[in-house]
């Protein structure tokens, strides 16, 4: 129901926080509109403009990079797919928000260090799925698909399955900072559509995290849904 971070704070409070955020950004919006009955209807637009993207949009004629404008239109967004389960090996984890990349960056480096070691290539691309958050962090798995189980697995590793079922896709592309605008769009996302998701999510890293500069990185944000 609420599994989302607006901020990316609280993940079983971001719904609520999502609506009261736009609950104030409308009122905002509509009390300079009041002593212009002409300009009412401009706020209507304020919540689908919600997030980044559309901004965007509308610059695009007018900045002198149209090609990256199409690419993200194409992305898919509140796509509904079906996750397939997949062999991976695990890392446990928790972190503060502060730092959240540099953790879940140490994180994919402990599990390639395992893997390169063995002699075992990845079967898929690096996953991160969020457990639990509170005001100062939060826990996660960091998981990589393998094909074959490897051997001495350090403290905090395990073998497991990546989440399956019923999900609806969305894509980030940017840093991993700057994910309060995708989270953000996808909350205003399932409360226009009243959709109710379950209390967790999963970053897919399409983009090797280790290799790619963090404001070329492009994710894949699936939102298990109940």
């Amino acid at each position: 129901m609420n599994c989302f971070r607006l901020i990316r704070l609280a993940l079983v409070a971001l719904v609520p926080a999502a609506a009261i955020s736009l609950g104030i950004a409308t009122a905002l919006a509509e009390s300079p509109a009041a002593t212009s009955p002409a300009a009412t209807p401009a706020p209507a637009a304020s919540p689908s403009a919600a997030p980044a993207k559309p901004p965007a949009a509308a610059e695009t004629p007018a900045t002198p990079s149209p090609a990256v404008a199409p690419v993200q239109a194409a992305d898919p967004f509140g796509e509904e797919t079906t996750l397939a389960p997949k062999t991976v090996v695990v890392l446990k984890g928790n972190a503060n928000w502060d730092s959240a990349f540099e953790t879940l960056i140490d994180s994919f480096k402990a599990l390639s260090a395992l893997l390169d070691k063995q002699g075992i290539k990845s079967a898929g691309n690096p996953m991160i799925v969020y457990t639990s958050t509170d005001d100062t962090g939060f826990t996660y798995l960091a998981e990589i698909p393998v094909d074959q189980d490897p051997k001495n697995l350090a403290k905090d590793m395990s073998m497991g399955k990546s989440p399956d079922g019923k999900a609806l896709k969305f894509v980030h592309r940017g840093s991993y900072d700057n994910m309060d605008n995708t989270y953000e769009a996808i909350t205003n996302h399932l409360d226009d559509k009243k959709l109710e998701a379950k209390d967790t999510f999963i970053e897919e890293y399409m983009t090797d995290p280790l290799k790619t500069p963090e404001d070329k990185l492009v994710i894949n944000v699936y939102v298990p849904l109940k």
